[in-house]
């Protein structure tokens, strides 16, 4: 039991430093870790994630006065209120598939298979900004409609959306990448906060098995503190190829995740 215990405050802690320095948020790796051993269900794997990955994001948000870094909060704010909507209906068309249509293996591998792809688009996507115009989109319905669309992803695939995020932030409105990991940050802490309360409203939170919980949110506590801290130390260049070994881990876990199940 002791070796399961460090085990998940590992893993907690790990995807939070990296998901608080990168600006992943640590969900996109959470889930398909937490897949690949296979301890809990589908389900299960999504409220522990949202709630490492909120207590990582919390942490970070109020070392926001330490920080260097500018949190754009019209922009950011306006993400996260479309990323709330989008991901109370993810969330729903999950609980759908889920607990009406009971289709949880295919659903599994559908999540692992088109992470795979999605990983890949924003690889080549965030690889290649430099050669892509960039814009400064000031439209709050645009920007609103564009967080929906986040929120919708990753509340259906329970990544937490950062690297979706990341990707956004830096070609929609010209963010350095360091400032779109950091105000991705500040969209997820919401994006997360919402997706716990809507579980706490529809099913609430005994069917499912959380006796990792309390060790998979120290580790998020504390990876996203050293996460935070580190940030605002590390050039914009080596955050960014932070970011690109976690998407290359990520899409390399997700391939085994799928030929497993399969």
């Amino acid at each position: 039991m002791i070796t399961i215990i460090i085990l998940y405050f590992i893993i907690g802690l790990f995807a939070s430093i990296l998901g608080s320095i990168a600006g992943l948020g640590g969900g996109v790796i959470i889930k398909p870790v937490l897949d690949l051993f296979g301890h809990f269900d589908l389900a299960t794997i999504g409220v522990l994630s949202s709630a490492t990955v909120l207590s990582m994001s919390t942490v970070s948000i109020l070392s926001v006065k330490n920080c260097k870094i500018e949190i754009n909060k019209a922009v950011s704010s306006t993400i996260a209120a479309g990323s709330i909507v989008g991901g109370i209906i993810g969330k729903a068309i999950f609980n759908y598939l889920i607990n009406i249509l009971a289709v949880t293996d295919s659903l599994a591998i559908f999540q692992s298979a088109f992470l795979v792809v999605l990983m890949l688009a924003i690889v080549l996507l965030i690889n290649n900004t430099n050669k892509m115009s960039s814009y400064k989109v000031k439209n709050k319905i645009i920007i609103f409609v564009v967080g929906l669309i986040l929120g919708l992803i990753s509340a259906f695939l329970g990544i937490g959306g950062g690297p979706l995020n990341v990707v956004v932030l830096t070609i929609l409105f010209s963010m350095s990448f360091k400032q779109a990991a950091f105000n991705s940050i500040f969209i997820i802490f919401f994006a997360q906060l919402s997706s716990l309360v809507l579980v706490g409203i529809s099913t609430g939170f005994n069917p499912y098995d959380l006796s990792m919980l309390m060790y998979m949110i120290i580790g998020g506590l504390l990876g996203g503190w050293i996460g935070s801290n580190a940030a605002n130390r590390i050039s914009n260049k080596l955050v960014k190829r932070l970011f690109n070994f976690a998407i290359i881990a990520i899409i390399l876990l997700n391939i085994y995740n799928v030929i497993v199940t399969l």
